[in-house]
């Protein structure tokens, strides 16, 4: 059975320190994590900030950050691939070797918040143990199995899980509905934009893990 295990770290043992150090209003979701190597890694993010010009200045210069490429800008947020490397050395071998996956995260000046699924409770165990070797820091806050989440099960992130639910019971989802697309952006005190891109990805997401099979081509 998969086994979740939800954490917090500092940014040092992560990465980003310089750019949150000084844009600590910021804040940044990890959406997906692709390994690249095993001091290299390749999260897609969105990122809020005041000031998107002073933000990506500081990316530049981020020890942590080698690429920087934006996708898109939905008002308040946009979104990002990057490359890190540097303060990553433990992170990397939880994907690789241990077989993890990082569902979730979100960093601020204040830290990081991870959630990562493992395939058992025995690669989580391996992978605890190589972190208290190797002095990684962080906090763990809980662990649990797979089938206590659907929000897990389903690999939405925290804010589109929040997202769906709280529209699902605010009647946004009824015919006719209950609350408006700006109602429950207020709800959520987020921008009308931001909420509609944060809907349209949790519904994809819902729809690819849940209706879409991977063909091998046949047509039985």
């Amino acid at each position: 059975m998969a086994t979740i295990i939800e954490f917090s770290l500092p940014t040092e043992e992560f990465a980003l320190e310089e750019t949150l150090d000084t844009h600590p209003g910021a804040h940044i979701e990890i959406e997906r994590v692709v390994a690249n190597s095993p001091d290299q890694i390749t999260p897609y993010v969105w990122v809020r900030t005041d000031d998107f010009d002073a933000f990506e200045a500081t990316l530049e210069d981020d020890p942590t950050v080698e690429e920087v490429v934006m996708f898109s800008e939905t008002g308040e947020e946009r979104s990002y691939q990057m490359t890190w490397t540097g303060a990553i050395d433990f992170i990397v071998p939880i994907l690789t070797e241990y077989s993890g996956t990082i569902t979730h995260a979100d960093g601020s000046a204040d830290g990081w918040d991870l959630r990562v699924v493992f395939p058992d409770r025995e690669e989580l165990s391996r992978a605890n143990e190589a972190a208290q070797e190797s002095g990684f820091r962080f906090d763990i806050k809980t662990i649990y199995g797979s089938e206590d989440d659907r929000g897990v099960q389903y690999e939405l992130t925290e804010g589109q899980r929040n997202t769906l639910v709280t529209a699902f019971e605010a009647g946004y989802f009824t015919v006719p509905r209950e609350t408006s697309l700006s109602e429950l952006a207020e709800q959520l005190e987020a921008s009308h934009q931001s909420v509609s891109e944060r809907l349209r990805r949790a519904t994809g997401t819902l729809v690819e893990s849940t209706l879409i099979t991977h063909s091998d081509g046949s047509d039985e």
